[in-house]
């Protein structure tokens, strides 16, 4: 079985989705995202997964007591796993505080992986390796880090789960790169949580029958109702 992920993309404290990451290009779906995070829970996800979409552009932690809120509301019953201006062990130390249980390090753990494991001392850390065409992107997706997948794969030991997001497919709802996700799973012993393009019910069995991934991050298809977090449980309990 696979964890489902149901997201919560956090802007200006608003649950929101972008498409392929640009910031221009935005849906928001509602103003209360620890309700949303709560009626998550409710269904039966053990993990939420939120983004702080302003830290992750600026640095600046805008949305941390909202993130702090939905651990509150929701501890107990999931887990809540978060990204978004991750930069530093001591950013991963008060998302800790927080009740978050595991955080999301992108840009910061591609440009020095040792902050990876300092990070580690304090809380499980997923490396999130957003990429488009194999190559990494960061600071909020707007610039190429000249990194590809593959070689970051390697670099840090101590990740408790890469979070690989194919950026061309984010929010496109065209299906997950089910080729990619394979070959980055067979390239590392790390579970693989995988992100970006999950339509159908259909696409989570395909992700099923692949080794070595451990979840599925799921947010436009839900908010606009190809499925319900209970119907996708559902299918991954099979």
């Amino acid at each position: 079985m696979i964890d489902l992920y149901p997201a919560i993309d956090l802007r200006d404290g608003k649950v929101v989705r972008l498409r392929q990451g640009d910031y221009d290009d935005q849906t928001t779906y509602g103003d209360d995202p620890v309700a949303t995070a709560v009626s998550f829970a409710e269904a039966g996800a053990r993990w939420i997964h939120v983004v702080d979409l302003d830290a992750a552009r600026s640095g600046s932690p805008l949305n941390r007591p909202v993130v702090a809120a939905i651990a509150r509301a929701v501890a107990g019953s999931a887990s809540v796993q978060t990204g978004g201006g991750v930069r530093t062990a001591a950013d991963a130390r008060a998302l800790a505080e927080a009740g978050v249980a595991r955080v999301v390090m992108g840009s910061a753990a591609v440009k020095d992986p040792s902050l990876v494991v300092a990070a580690s001392e304090v809380v499980a850390v997923a490396v999130g390796l957003d990429h488009r065409a194999g190559e990494i992107a960061v600071h909020g997706w707007t610039e190429g880090s000249g990194v590809q997948l593959a070689d970051a794969l390697q670099w840090f030991p101590t990740a408790s789960a890469f979070v690989i997001t194919d950026i061309a497919r984010d929010g496109m709802l065209t299906g997950p790169d089910v080729a990619g996700l394979t070959a980055a799973a067979r390239a590392t012993s790390i579970p693989v949580i995988a992100s970006g393009g999950i339509a159908t019910l259909d696409d989570l069995v395909e992700l099923m029958a692949v080794p070595g991934i451990s979840g599925a991050i799921s947010g436009k298809a839900i908010y606009e109702g190809r499925f319900t977090v209970a119907q996708a449980l559902e299918v991954l309990a099979r």
